[in-house]
């Protein structure tokens, strides 16, 4: 079994592999270089993790709240702002219906949204918008392969 860390983070690839906008173009991953035939796209990662002592005693357990990355990468003309914002529309109703996500975490929800355009050279401009979803779990101290 794996940290329920890396769990979290392949349910949110599942839960978003399949969308209407950027189909399987879904990795698990902050380094994939997304070419334009893979474009739109989603790179998932986690970040910064917090933990907080939550039951003490001889059977300690702790409340742990993951930031999880999810960028999405569209390439477009004029309409890359609209592209972007419909990913985001899909990526955010995704995880907040009923998902594999919800059988390892209290609670997931967006904290932050990022959007960068990069002109770049000829006509088309890509895009990313970066959201920012906190995922919050608990484990117990000994056993971090398994929500609790």
């Amino acid at each position: 079994m794996a940290h329920v860390r890396k769990q979290i983070r392949d349910a949110v690839v599942t839960a978003l592999t399949g969308l209407t906008t950027t189909g399987s173009n879904v990795f698990a991953t902050r380094v994939y270089p997304l070419a334009s035939a893979k474009l739109p796209g989603l790179c998932i990662y986690t970040a910064a993790e917090d933990a907080e002592l939550e039951i003490m005693g001889s059977n300690r357990t702790l409340m742990r709240s993951l930031d999880v990355i999810v960028e999405a990468y569209a390439q477009g003309t004029t309409t890359v702002d609209n592209s972007l914002d419909q990913i985001a529309l899909e990526i955010e109703e995704a995880l907040a219906a009923d998902s594999g996500v919800d059988a390892l975490v209290k609670d997931i929800y967006l904290t932050r949204t990022d959007i960068d355009l990069d002109g770049g050279e000829g006509e088309k401009v890509t895009g990313a918008a970066r959201l920012t979803f906190r995922a919050i779990y608990r484990v117990a101290e000994n056993d971090v392969e398994t929500a609790i």
